[in-house]
């Protein structure tokens, strides 16, 4: 049999039928779900030094479990030393089981380790129901060896859902179980 993640399973189990009691849906494929998650570094300094690249490539590879892709400038900026096609961050795309795997490390293991956690705003949502936030250090991720970095950096994380407003997607990923600032999660 083929391992399933844990959050797979109580997304069909449990969270698709709360959702469609909420909201009233007529039919099952009108529950939105989470179709993929995209984490994004931008690497400025990497005009400068080209070994930065490198450096993001290997922690995202870590973190993620997958090879991200180099993105490049699209054109010229003198007044930052950039030129057309020079590498200046790095992404990557997670889909299905390494989807699930990430949010559930991100949930339970990376966001507890933010000092003075409180919560993830509610707002980073953009009206069409994908959530974006931003994580401003990557050693929160236990993959990354702290001695080993040479930078803290950032990354932005989107999780891209198919729900039709911002109301459904908050919904589906409350029930995931992403710690929402003033929301209390045992509802």
């Amino acid at each position: 049999m083929a391992y399933v993640p844990r959050l797979q399973t109580k997304y069909r189990e449990e969270i698709t039928k709360a959702l469609f009691e909420k909201f009233g849906y007529t039919s099952v494929m009108q529950v939105p779900k989470l179709e993929k998650i995209v984490l994004n570094r931008g690497v400025g300094d990497a005009v400068s030094d080209k070994k930065l690249i490198d450096a993001a490539v290997e922690e995202f590879t870590a973190i993620s479990g997958q090879k991200p892709i180099v993105t490049y400038a699209r054109k010229s900026i003198s007044n930052f030393k950039l030129r057309e096609e020079m590498p200046i961050g790095c992404k990557v795309t997670l889909r299905k089981v390494r989807m699930f795997e990430f949010l559930d490390r991100l949930i339970n293991v990376a966001l507890p380790r933010v000092r003075d956690f409180r919560g993830i705003p509610s707002k980073g949502f953009d009206g069409r129901g994908n959530y974006t936030m931003g994580i401003k250090e990557q050693i929160i991720f236990p993959e990354i060896n702290v001695d080993k970095i040479n930078q803290i950096a950032g990354l932005d994380v989107t999780f891209v859902t198919s729900a039709r407003t911002d109301e459904e997607a908050f919904e589906l990923l409350k029930l995931f179980g992403m710690p929402f600032q003033g929301v209390n999660p045992s509802k």
